[in-house]
């Protein structure tokens, strides 16, 4: 399917389209929180006003996870491994499962995708007031220390073989986080809500009426948040990766995070987002960004070969470009004006 998008969008539809995303089945008894973790906003919602203690915990993990996995945290597993000097590091069971998942799909990708891209994310900001490019000889030198075959996993022991190289798990962890505070709110007897961990959506069951969570998808670049299209999920992630997230602007060119391990600069392929529907939402986390980094045609063709999965490429002129089973497994509906 591919859908093209020349008209300005209904700012009144969008609202209602997002109000019934965001907060599902709205009732008394809905308790909602939110918080600053990852560098985003982070916001759960449960139907159960009972479920306070249930809800705090969820942000506990979100602490938790987050001192075990950013790499801007000066104790976390993951700076300790970056910092070793290529000596072995004791980590967290968890750690050594986000990173497994991070190879997996550093090899599914080719490396197009890979974990131990630090270095170079490392020397890009944006979120500078007066935003500027990385040298070339320490973006040349950056991209010589990508490369996910030298994590060495010992047990619970982490090393890189290259002692320059440096893991960074972002492209993953908010994903894998997303499972965890579900799996506990399961555990929990909940069976209904939504977690959104900036731009990764996952629906608890389904909401209390029997119907699906309205879920939408943001128009890149629309100052207002608008969504470009509309999804009907149950017990499924929707994950986004775009270039409107983090972005500059500079002497009339865009350079956004998503970062190109052969070159060090942003992927210029014609994609301004790719979102992925799948039941786990590290999948999905993954799967976003490897696909956008492979491009539309062998991103297309990955998520084509794996079951349960579909996806939605929008790119830079708005059309969109939807998997096999998008409106047929998972209902879905482009928004657009008269």
């Amino acid at each position: 399917m591919k859908y093209k998008k020349t008209l300005p969008f209904l700012l009144t539809a969008v609202c209602l389209l997002f109000a019934a995303g965001l907060s599902g089945c709205k009732r008394s008894d809905t308790i909602q929180k939110s918080g600053f973790f990852f560098d985003t906003i982070i916001s759960i919602t449960l139907y159960d006003s009972q479920k306070t203690e249930e809800l705090e915990h969820c942000f506990e993990l979100a602490r938790m996870y987050e001192g075990y996995f950013s790499a801007k945290i000066a104790d976390s597993d993951i700076s300790k491994i970056n910092h070793a000097a290529g000596k072995q590091v004791l980590v967290h069971k968890e750690t050594i499962e986000l990173i497994k998942l991070g190879l997996t799909y550093s090899k599914l990708s080719g490396g197009k995708f890979d974990l131990t891209i630090g270095k170079l994310t490392s020397l890009w900001d944006f979120h500078a007031k007066s935003p500027s490019l990385p040298d070339k000889k320490k973006l040349a030198e950056a991209v010589s220390t990508i490369d996910y075959r030298s994590v060495n996993i010992n047990g619970e022991k982490v090393s890189l073989a290259d002692r320059d190289a440096a893991i960074d798990l972002g492209g993953i962890a908010k994903g894998y986080i997303a499972d965890k505070m579900k799996g506990y709110l399961l555990s929990c007897g909940i069976e209904s809500g939504l977690i959104n961990l900036g731009g990764n959506v996952l629906a608890i069951g389904e909401k209390q009426d029997g119907s699906a969570y309205t879920i939408g998808i943001q128009k890149p670049f629309d100052k207002t948040g608008a969504a470009i299209a509309s999804l009907k999920i149950k017990d499924q992630t929707v994950v986004t990766s775009g270039t409107y997230e983090r972005y500059f602007e500079l002497n009339g060119a865009l350079y956004h995070h998503i970062l190109d391990t052969r070159t060090g600069y942003p992927y210029d392929n014609g994609i301004c987002s790719v979102s992925i529907i799948c039941d786990n939402s590290v999948d999905g986390d993954g799967l976003s960004t490897a696909c956008f980094a492979l491009g539309l045609k062998d991103g297309m063709k990955l998520v084509e070969s794996l079951d349960d999965t579909e996806a939605i490429f929008i790119m830079t002129d708005l059309s969109m470009h939807c998997s096999s089973g998008i409106g047929e497994k998972v209902a879905f509906q482009a928004i657009e004006s008269e």
